[in-house]
């Protein structure tokens, strides 16, 4: 399957002044950008841009930015899931994951996060996959937002569902393991029924179990 990536780009107007959103943006220009001191929801600020340097020389790799001036202010990743999760089992070439997504503290609040999303879904390239997003409420800031679990995660739904996903079921026992954790997922226009249908075997692998 080819990975074809097509640029876009959109500009907010902020009370700290224009943010750009674009990507998937190419490895040459990431090394050229400073990474926010707030980026260390993964690792510290400097791990996680080599981290994403790593993903935008990936075949399926895509990175999206929120950038201030020079800086990266935001960030989402696309890439296929670890190899050590069952989203991997199937060795579906059209399966993408969101593996992280992020806004440094002081640039929150402003529709960053959603707008990541947007522009991510406008490379017509995203109907070919299904792109999972595994969400688990140990990876939130809920200190830094004071917001408790629930509140967190209604927010983080609405927030994906600007790109198209939406919560589904699955017997995965770590996403099972809090009723807060969960899987969403979007289907694009282009995946044809026979990887549906390998997904969901992928989602459900316990339901003959007693």
């Amino acid at each position: 399957m080819r990975h074809i990536k097509t640029y876009h780009a959109k500009e907010i107007k902020t009370k700290q002044g224009p943010i750009i959103v674009e990507g998937p943006i190419q490895t040459n220009r990431l090394k050229e950008l400073h990474f926010h001191e707030g980026l260390t929801a993964f690792r510290p600020s400097d791990q996680q841009k080599e981290a994403l340097l790593e993903i935008s020389e990936l075949e399926e790799g895509r990175i999206i930015i929120a950038r201030y001036k020079d800086t990266v202010v935001g960030y989402v990743t696309f890439l296929y899931p670890d190899p050590l999760e069952r989203w991997s089992e199937g060795n579906l070439e059209n399966l993408i994951e969101l593996g992280a997504i992020e806004v440094a503290p002081p640039f929150r609040e402003i529709s960053i996060g959603k707008n990541l999303l947007e522009v991510s879904m406008m490379d017509k390239m995203m109907e070919n996959y299904i792109i999972i997003t595994t969400e688990y409420y140990w990876h939130w800031d809920l200190k830094g937002t004071g917001l408790n679990v629930w509140e967190y995660r209604k927010a983080m739904e609405k927030m994906m569902e600007t790109g198209g996903l939406t919560w589904v079921a699955t017997d995965d026992p770590e996403i099972c393991s809090h009723p807060a954790n969960c899987l969403m997922a979007r289907f694009g226009k282009k995946v044809n029924h026979e990887s549906v249908q390998k997904f969901d075997q992928l989602r459900f692998q316990n339901r003959f179990m007693y």
